[in-house]
């Protein structure tokens, strides 16, 4: 009796010891930085949160949040890198090219995860996709190669099209990569595009105004950290201006906008967290593959389209993923 009770005390002993050795692994509270241009979008950071609660991650427990973004000011950027590094956070996520930038320009040691970036290869931040070589990892929206297919979206559903606006953000590094590929998809086409350069969304009318001067038959909206949490009246001067408008996150359509093409960001920001995890536990952000997005989702407004005076024709409806009626 003696040894057996000597047997379950051991045991238990055991469990107490490998319980405390865990506690104070877990002891530890990492800190993490989230750095934009514009703002964040409040449905991709829940869904990046709830990404890091999956992995065990509990804010206030073991963990710490810095968030902070620019308000559409690139000069704030330098400051803001600055305290995040001063905070001796252990990683840095991101979904602004500019802050990226910024960040390896100021600290190459830091761990950076790109929640959603248009263009890593093109922009210069990693290597390669499957090997990123330095402390920038994460997901890639290949933005730039899509520019072809939204244009021929467009186009069938607005054949008579002869110019295209593009509403893009003024000195961000993925403009330079996609006004070019825009340029070369619409000769395909047939079609002219007319890039429109804007820095913040006080610029939003004026840029409607040039719209308009120069009798575009369309727009493009770019999906950018300044554009995005302004979809909402981006939607409505599109559609108070009768421009059939392509956007490429599910909320232009939501708010009015005629179609959106493109990955699923939010469902990017929840992979972030992955990448977030793998670092935190020692593998090095060069040694992880940049992740692109294997499946693309189209949207169409038809309500939207009804009152542009336009039929959407059948064969583009049923490669829609989700319509709008």
């Amino acid at each position: 009796m003696n040894k057996t009770i000597g047997v379950f005390v051991f045991a238990i002993i055991t469990l107490l010891s490998v319980h405390l050795a865990d506690a104070q692994q877990s002891g530890k509270v990492y800190r993490i930085g989230m750095l934009t241009l514009g703002y964040f979008l409040t449905a991709n950071t829940e869904a990046f949160r709830q990404g890091l609660r999956d992995l065990g991650y509990v804010e206030s427990r073991n963990l710490i949040i810095e968030s902070r973004f620019a308000e559409g000011k690139l000069d704030r950027l330098p400051d803001l890198v600055a305290e995040l590094i001063r905070l001796k956070v252990d990683l840095i996520v991101s979904n602004s090219t500019e802050a990226i930038q910024m960040i390896r320009d100021a600290n190459r040691a830091m761990p950076v995860v790109m929640a959603s970036i248009s263009d890593p290869l093109g922009s210069g931040l990693v290597e390669t996709l499957a090997r990123p070589g330095g402390n920038i990892t994460g997901l890639s929206l290949v933005s730039t190669e899509l520019a072809g297919k939204r244009l021929e979206l467009l186009k069938e559903v607005v054949p008579k099209v002869s110019r295209v606006a593009l509403l893009v953000l003024r000195n961000h590094p993925p403009t330079r990569l996609l006004v070019p590929e825009m340029e070369s998809a619409a000769r395909a086409l047939k079609i002219t595009v007319q890039p429109v350069e804007i820095a913040t969304p006080d610029e939003f009318k004026s840029a409607f105004a040039a719209i308009t001067s120069a009798r575009a038959g369309a727009l493009f909206v770019q999906n950018n950290t300044v554009f995005g949490p302004n979809i909402k009246p981006l939607a409505e001067l599109a559609a108070k201006h009768r421009l059939p408008a392509m956007g490429t996150l599910q909320a232009f359509v939501d708010a009015g906008g005629l179609m959106t093409y493109g990955p699923n960001v939010t469902d990017m920001w929840r992979r972030a967290a992955t990448y977030v995890d793998k670092i935190l536990k020692g593998t090095k952000p060069a040694d992880i593959p940049v992740e692109q997005p294997m499946k693309f989702e189209f949207f169409i407004n038809l309500k939207t389209a009804k009152a542009l005076g336009l039929t959407i024709p059948y064969e583009v409806l049923m490669r829609a993923d989700r319509v709008i009626k």
